[in-house]
Order: C-alpha cells, then sequence, then structure tokens
C-alpha cells in the first residue's frame, strides 16, 4: 500500500485530506507540525508528501530542504497565498509540484495520481548505460559518473541527464521535457525545469567536462552539446 505524509497545521483540513486520501487506497501518515513531519519522514519513508508552507516549528521550505539531502521522494507543496516566491521557492528547492488553498479534495489526488503513474514508468526502464565523452550514466543504478568522479544525482535528475544526452545536439523544450519526465497529466509550471537544470548544472561542475554541456537555447529549452562535433 502507498503511504502518504500529509503535513498541515490545520486539523480540519488533515482530517478533509485523510478522510481523501483513505478512500483512494493509501495508507495516511499525518503531521501538524515541520519538526513532526521529518520525524514521521524518517521514521516511515513514505511514498509521497503533500507538505504545508506555513507551519510551526519548521516551515514547509525547511523540511522540503532537509528532506532533498537524502531522498528524491515526490513532494507537493501546499501554500495558502498562491504568490509566485512561494511557488518559485518551492521549485528552488525541490519541490516536484504546489497546490494553491483553496482547493478541493479531488484536485489534490489527481495530483497526487499523476506524480505516481510518473513514478511507475521511470521505474520500469531497463538496463542501460550511455557513455558521451568522459560521461557514464547507468540506468541500472541510476549511477553517474564524470572520469573518474561519481556525481550525486537524485532520480529525476538522472532521467533528465539521459533524457538530454540520449538526444545530444537535439534542443527540448520545457514543455517538451515536462512531457516527457513528468507526464502529460503534470499539473506543474515550466519553471519546475529550469530548477532541476540548475541543480543538475552545479552538481555535475564539481567534476571537468570540457567537451560537453547542458546548454541553454534562449526562447526554446535546453540541449546536451558535445563541443568537439560540428
Amino acid at each position: 500500500m502507498t503511504s502518504i505524509l500529509i503535513a498541515d497545521d490545520n486539523p480540519k483540513l488533515l482530517k478533509i485530506l485523510k478522510t481523501a486520501a483513505e478512500k483512494e487506497g493509501y495508507n495516511t501518515l499525518l503531521a501538524s507540525d515541520g519538526e513532526e513531519a521529518l520525524e514521521i519522514f524518517n521514521q516511515c519513508r513514505p511514498q509521497i508528501i503533500l507538505l504545508d508552507v506555513m507551519m510551526p516549528k519548521l516551515d514547509g521550505f525547511a523540511v522540503c530542504k532537509e528532506i532533498r539531502k537524502q531522498s528524491d521522494v515526490p513532494i507537493i507543496m501546499i501554500t495558502a497565498r498562491g504568490e509566485d516566491f512561494e511557488k518559485i521557492m518551492g521549485l528552488e528547492i525541490g519541490a516536484d509540484d504546489y497546490i494553491v488553498k483553496p482547493f478541493s479534495p479531488g484536485e489534490v489526488l489527481a495530483r497526487i495520481k499523476a506524480v505516481m503513474r510518473r513514478i511507475d514508468k521511470s521505474e520500469n526502464v531497463n538496463e542501460q548505460i550511455l557513455s558521451i565523452d568522459n560521461l557514464r550514466i547507468n540506468l541500472a543504478d541510476y549511477s553517474v559518473s564524470v572520469g573518474e568522479m561519481n556525481i550525486p544525482l537524485t532520480k529525476r535528475e538522472v532521467d533528465m541527464l539521459w533524457t538530454l544526452a540520449k538526444g545530444k545536439s537535439r534542443a527540448y523544450s520545457r514543455e517538451m521535457l515536462l512531457d516527457l519526465l513528468w507526464g502529460y497529466d503534470y499539473y506543474g509550471d515550466p519553471r519546475t525545469v529550469d530548477s532541476h537544470i540548475k541543480r543538475l548544472r552545479a552538481k555535475l561542475s564539481a567534476a571537468l567536462h570540457p567537451n560537453w554541456e547542458i546548454r541553454t537555447i534562449r526562447n526554446v529549452g535546453y540541449k546536451f552539446e558535445v563541443l568537439d562535433e560540428e
């Protein structure tokens, strides 16, 4: 049974979401503040998390940052205000999606299902290895190395790097990458792609790779470019 952690300091909302999730067959774990959310995550390792931004003790951003240090579990941020800076902040620190209050339980469950379908698809990938110059990507164990250095990437970052490298020299729009990696039924913002590319580049920069790069194509998106190929 898929377990879901729902963290919100509103007990009435917790009860509504718990009832809706359990009707769909999810095992629900509830937290009313950020510290409790982290404790439950570390103990139970849920498959997906609904995380309110405004919580006592630790806010949702702090909780998301801590979880991202150790896990790529899907996180949907819940915000009451829906302001752009909150959405951008959530995506920058690794959230997969956000949803603005007020919302219907049906909308929340639809987003959860969309994320879980995307995970199911990515976990069915057969063993594959891709090598370009000093870059090696292994989808069997989701390992990436540049030269002699292993690069610790999240599962989604590996999928993104694989997609770009496999289609090297092809430009991918943000919308294309959303469709390929998150699925056609993903509800998120194209800025999700920018946030993941930023983190991916930062991690890859730990090792020298003068012959290739992830290049930004203005007004389009991104492509993996091998610099000595014309």
